[in-house]
This record gives structure tokens, C-alpha cells and sequence, in this order.
């Protein structure tokens, strides 16, 4: 498994993949943080912190992590190269965790420049000892928790199919769908009290409560739920594969 998950890394690192996609969370986090005159903009609240960061980023995430995960099994169907897999002295657990870890570790490469934003917002405040270092570190488990249930789930979706354009498709939906159609669907009080389960099962609600600053032991079982869901949607698919 470790040589699957570094082989992964590689491969991220090695391509212009990786590289595009580190650069285009940056760039565009750092245009919409720092340039551009909206409501996202960090010098422009009313206080120093990093609510705007952490409102975008998952938006941002909705779109360039399915673009990441869309080839990691989808093109190994394509070019056959999923048979040689098989015939290695590897389980197929093994095999879809060494993806989705190399996933995970790709997004959090991309994560740790953002904490120049931290140490900016921090020494900007009036009072930075009155900063809420809490808040943002507990934000910020919460947003690696949120990019880990989409690399799962665009783990799934590349495993599902062989076209890495329907990976992506298909990733992209079912984010959005998790993150925050969920949430949308049980505000229009359409099934009485089940709109508010509705709404517990979207990721947005868990990921809005660890925001606030506090790490409740719910939300984490919720997003490690969602994580071993999709993570034995994608062995499912990959044993039928062997079949």
C-alpha cells in the first residue's frame, strides 16, 4: 500500500496535475481574499479573521477536487492498467485508500500556504492576542474533513465509470448534492419534520458547526461516516470490476 500511495503522489506531483491544481486554489483564493472588492475579501470585514476563507474554499474545493480525483481509477479502466493492479500483491482496500490518501495528502499541500492568511488577518487585528485562534484552528479540521469526504466521493465517481469527463460530472454532482443540496432541499419544508434530518445529512450543516469553534464529537462521526460510505461505494464497484 505505501508504494501504491507514493507512486500516487508522485504521479500527482511529477504531472502538471498536482501543480494546477495547488496553483489554481491559490490564485483564486488569493484573488478573491486580497483583490477583488467583495464581500469575500479579507481587508474589507468589519473584523480581523478568516470567516470569508473558510465560506469559499469549499466552493472552490466543489470543483477542483472532482477535476484531481476524476483519472485516479477511471483511467486505470480506461488503459487496462486497473488488471495489473489486480494481479499485485495488494488488497483492493488497500488499493482505494492508497488513492484516496494521496488524494487527501494533495489537498492538504495546498492548504498549508493558506496559513500565511492566519499570521496576515493575526497581526492586522487591533488586539491580536484577542484573535480567535480557536475558531480558526477548528475551522480549519473542519475544512480538511469537508475536502476528505470529497476526495471519497470523487474517488467513487472515478470508480464508477471509465470516462474521467463522467467522473468529473458525476464527483461534482454528488458534492454539491452532500455539501449543500441537502440542505437547500430541506429548507423548502417539504416533508415536515424530516426536513430537518434532511438537512443534518448535509455536510454544510456539520462543516457550519465546526466553524462556530467548537469540535463536537457528532460532526467528526458524521464526516468520517460519509468518508467510509463512499470509500466501500468504491471497493463495491472495484470488486465487481474483478468479476
Amino acid at each position: 500500500m505505501r508504494a501504491l500511495y507514493f507512486k500516487e503522489i508522485r504521479s500527482f506531483l511529477s504531472s502538471i496535475i498536482g501543480y494546477i491544481f495547488i496553483l489554481i486554489f491559490l490564485i483564486s483564493s488569493g484573488l478573491f481574499h486580497w483583490i477583488i472588492t467583495e464581500n469575500t475579501n479579507l481587508l474589507e470585514g468589519t473584523e480581523a479573521d478568516l470567516i470569508p476563507f473558510f465560506n469559499l474554499a469549499p466552493i472552490i474545493f466543489l470543483i477542483l477536487i472532482p477535476a484531481i480525483t476524476m483519472r485516479s481509477i477511471a483511467e486505470e479502466r480506461r488503459t487496462g492498467t486497473i488488471e495489473l493492479l489486480f494481479t499485485r500483491p495488494i488488497s483492493d482496500v488497500k488499493i482505494i485508500l492508497a488513492k484516496y490518501l494521496a488524494g487527501v495528502t494533495l489537498l492538504v499541500i495546498a492548504l498549508l500556504p493558506t496559513l500565511i492568511y492566519y499570521f496576515s488577518m493575526r497581526s492586522l487585528a487591533l488586539e491580536p492576542e484577542k484573535f480567535d485562534n480557536g475558531a480558526t484552528f477548528t475551522s480549519y479540521i473542519g475544512l480538511v474533513l469537508l475536502g476528505a469526504c470529497f476526495v471519497a466521493i470523487g474517488i467513487f465517481a472515478s470508480s464508477f465509470t471509465s470516462s474521467q469527463i463522467v467522473a468529473f460530472i458525476l464527483a461534482m454532482f454528488l458534492c454539491w448534492l452532500f455539501y449543500d443540496g441537502l440542505t437547500l432541499l430541506g429548507s423548502f419544508n417539504l416533508m415536515g419534520k424530516f426536513d430537518s434530518v434532511i438537512q443534518y445529512c448535509g455536510i454544510s450543516y456539520h462543516y457550519e458547526s465546526i466553524k462556530k469553534g467548537v469540535i463536537d464529537t457528532k460532526n467528526v462521526v458524521y464526516f468520517l461516516s460519509i468518508i467510509f460510505l463512499f470509500i466501500y461505494a468504491a471497493l463495491t464497484v472495484v470488486k465487481s470490476i474483478k468479476k
